[in-house]
């Protein structure tokens, strides 16, 4: 009967410990958070406020007026380039066709717009045409 006793006792009394060690565990958590959480949100609204900011800045960008192409030539892509301008289009003659990354304040080019703008440089560009098998177009009566 006391094994017994003892048992139970220590069952509680690890239960009751347990629970105040849950309990002061979430206090001294939300005291260390309290004061940084604030500061936290505040910096990434602002990386964010500066995100958007550079994708409409990107988007308007041919519309703006130091832009070296005529806008109507200029077509946005995105990712990983931001356009691609068919200089002469305008014309019915393009002469050129230019990739054109946008970019502002002190971003970089990540590693994908280094690696394209490497392989432009190093002229590993080429044409292609890609002809759609005629049984998937023609009418089927």
């Amino acid at each position: 009967m006391v094994d017994f006793l003892t048992l139970v006792l220590f069952i509680l009394d690890a239960i009751l410990f347990l629970a105040i060690g849950y309990v002061a565990g979430k206090k001294i958590t939300e005291h260390v958070w309290k004061d940084k959480i604030p500061g936290i949100r505040e910096e990434a609204i602002a990386r964010s406020r500066s995100v958007l900011a550079g994708q409409f800045s990107e988007q308007l960008a041919p519309y703006l007026p130091d832009f070296p192409f005529n806008p109507s030539e200029a077509r946005f892509i995105g990712k990983p380039i931001d356009f691609v301008v068919f200089h002469g289009m305008d014309e019915k003659k393009i002469d050129e066709v230019v990739f054109v990354e946008v970019k502002s304040g002190k971003s970089n080019l990540n590693l994908n717009e280094k690696n394209l703008r490497d392989a432009i440089k190093n002229r590993k560009v080429r044409w292609t045409e890609y002809r759609i098998p005629e049984e998937l177009t023609k009418r089927r009566e």
